[in-house]
């Protein structure tokens, strides 16, 4: 299993808890909004949105909780997020991109550097380390009485660069030009993805022992828990041993 498909595996163990998922919620909104608001409510016609919703059901959002998303996005007192990332270095040079939706760019610039500082990073410039993360389309499925064998061989002839299982989990892994056509195949074949999205995959990763990554990876969540970041990404290699010692 990849290292990336480690981590994604000890989060969803570690994010069961009502607290966790909320806060899931809330940045699923957040995507539904600024989708909303961008492209209109209609998912048929707006393809950000359509994925959003999507990834909202499959996260079991209530059906009220996604409607009420859109028409907030839509209605004359919507709020306006902002798009920026921020790149730098966790402790023992671990690189790290944080993407965010905002609404108060101040208060969101002043959060991320009180915890850089705070664990010992250092914040970079924007696109100082972009080079080291490739943009992949992730599909995250639901392994419930499917054909392995032929939905790998499908997924593969669609442009899936890996098809990874984990017990009931099934993770593809494509490039990024190839995210429509594997959308489109899983559509086909009658199969709704739990997540899709397109992330930022470490073409290097970096290995530390135990104790080292386990405080980086308490930053890496401090940054999760931020209600303006929607996503973390970085280079810490997950080792078996490391997995191990986080279960």
């Amino acid at each position: 299993m990849s290292g990336h498909n480690k981590w994604s595996t000890i989060k969803r163990k570690k994010g069961a808890t009502d607290a966790k998922r909320g806060k899931k919620f809330t940045k699923i909104i957040k995507e539904i909004i600024i989708a909303a608001k961008e492209g209109g409510g209609d998912p048929d016609t707006n393809s950000r949105l359509r994925l959003a919703v999507q990834n909202a059901k499959g996260a079991n959002m209530p059906k009220d909780n996604i409607e009420r998303a859109i028409k907030k996005a839509v209605g004359a007192d919507a709020v306006s997020y902002i798009e920026i990332s921020f790149e730098g270095y966790a402790p023992h040079g671990i690189a790290v991109f944080a993407e965010c939706l905002t609404d108060n760019n101040n208060r969101t610039v002043a959060s991320i550097r009180s915890a850089f500082n705070k664990y010992g990073g250092n914040l970079g410039t924007n696109g100082s380390l972009a080079f080291l993360f490739d943009r992949k389309g992730i599909f995250t499925i639901k392994n419930e009485g499917l054909s392995l064998d032929d939905i790998e061989l499908e997924m593969i002839d669609a442009g899936a660069e890996d098809f990874d299982v984990d017990g009931d989990t099934i993770t593809i892994t494509c490039a990024k030009e190839n995210f429509g056509s594997i959308s489109k195949k899983l559509a086909e074949l009658g199969i709704e993805a739990e997540e899709a999205a397109l992330k930022r995959i470490p073409n290097d990763t970096k290995k530390l022992d135990v104790d080292s990554a386990k405080k980086v990876l308490k930053f890496i969540e401090v940054l999760e828990d931020d209600d303006d970041i929607q996503n973390v990404y970085h280079n810490l290699e997950m080792t078996d041993e490391l997995a191990e010692a986080l279960e």
